[in-house]
């Protein structure tokens, strides 16, 4: 049964992708209500996968699989609201083969790991705010990387054809510190919880995680500040998105990874 959710899920997020892709290779605009309703009828079915993987058990099933698809639910959900008030048309086929293919993955390659996360609220909370700062941050990676793309072709001089649903790279740098702006507030926030309600935060096999996450923190927080008091903009902009984006996945997925996917145990 879960096998046939995630093909049903997977083929809507395909659906969605391919209404949009078409509008980007030209200037014919992008009807936003069916991309919506596909996106929405696969998110749907996203969730009650993820209710099945991850809650189907006793405890909750928290493998590295069934925390990147519930990252992308939760960037794929985010998303999709937006486009009904920003173009992020650009953002879109990438969030969606990502959350297709992980939904798939999660189904067809499943692993343990084992929390009762119902006994400690507070770590549910911890948890919870570091999925949504990882989310919202990933975001603004894909908005540096929509900002790379137009800015190299302005710099290249090579024509951009007037396409409604591409928005103008001054809209976009905005959007991507709007967007930093939030998930370094979350990720602040999310490493003081970390150390008010885990107590083997700094613990032989942790550590990294907390050091790689405080670093990450550090590269966002000096972008910020580096743009609105010094003025920063372009390629450093984009480097530093990019070097934070990569420490914090290396918090969040690198010790897991290596054990749960390379030694399998």
């Amino acid at each position: 049964m879960d096998t046939l959710i995630a093909l049903v899920a997977a083929c809507f997020y395909f659906l969605a992708l391919g209404l949009v892709v078409p509008g980007l290779t030209n200037s014919n605009g992008i009807k936003t209500k069916p991309v919506f309703i596909a996106a929405l009828v696969a998110i749907t079915l996203h969730v009650l996968l993820l209710k099945d993987l991850i809650l189907g058990g006793s405890g909750q099933n928290l493998s590295i699989l069934n925390v990147a698809s519930l990252i992308s639910l939760i960037i794929a959900t985010l998303t999709t609201f937006a486009m009904l008030r920003m173009r992020v048309w650009f953002l879109l086929p990438v969030i969606y083969s990502f959350a297709a293919i992980n939904l798939s993955a999660a189904t067809l390659l499943p692993g343990a790991f084992i929390t009762h996360l119902e006994s400690h609220p507070q770590v549910l909370f911890h948890i919870s705010l570091a999925l949504f700062s990882y989310s919202t941050l990933m975001i603004a990676t894909l908005y540096a990387i929509q900002l790379a793309w137009l800015d190299h072709k302005l710099k290249n001089k090579k024509s951009l054809k007037i396409n409604p649903n591409i928005p103008p790279l001054m809209m976009v740098e905005r959007q991507l510190f709007k967007i930093i702006l939030v998930g370094n507030s979350l990720l602040t926030v999310t490493l003081i919880s970390g150390i008010f309600f885990i107590q083997d935060m700094l613990a032989q096999g942790k550590t990294h995680k907390a050091v790689l996450s405080l670093l990450a923190w550090g590269v966002y927080s000096v972008l910020l500040w580096g743009h609105y008091q010094k003025g920063w903009r372009g390629r450093r902009v984009i480097w530093f998105s990019l070097v934070g984006a990569f420490l914090l996945t290396l918090a969040y997925f690198g010790s897991r990874f290596v054990k749960e996917i390379i030694i399998g145990g």
